[in-house]
């Protein structure tokens, strides 16, 4: 039996401003669901091999303030975030701060388990995770 990562699922609070959102890094809306009743909406977003699920409902509720932080969110259980490669991190930061998508102190961080990385936030405060991993595994 073979396994693969098929998606990530987020709620978000609109569908249309998360989806220009991360088109910057490549996804396209590759299916759409409406309710009938406006009571929710469902967006398959896809880059490469994976889909990035978003969710959106009527009656939605904001991201807690401890989830907007990942040094205060990683002791709780659940989901923190989600990681997408570059080829450089260096690069990255440099024109994602050109562009206004984070703020000049955001600093790139060598991680214990070897990677170089640094977080955004999206339109809703999900963390997003940028990496560069060079490691080499058997």
């Amino acid at each position: 039996m073979r396994f693969s990562v098929h998606h990530v699922a987020i709620s978000v609070a609109s569908i249309e401003r998360s989806a220009r959102f991360y088109a910057q890094f490549g996804f396209r809306e590759v299916m759409r669901y409406d309710a009938p009743d406006a009571s929710m909406s469902v967006s398959h977003l896809r880059l490469d091999g994976m889909i990035l699920e978003l969710f959106t409902f009527a009656a939605s509720e904001p991201l807690p303030d401890a989830a907007r932080d990942l040094v205060t969110d990683l002791p709780e259980i659940g989901v923190k975030h989600f990681g997408l490669q570059v080829d450089s991190v260096e690069l990255t930061l440099r024109d994602f701060t050109r562009r206004g998508l984070c703020p000049a102190s955001t600093a790139i961080t060598e991680g214990r388990t070897g990677v170089r990385y640094f977080f955004i936030t999206d339109p809703d405060g999900i963390l997003v995770e940028f990496l560069q991993d060079d490691r080499v595994f058997d």
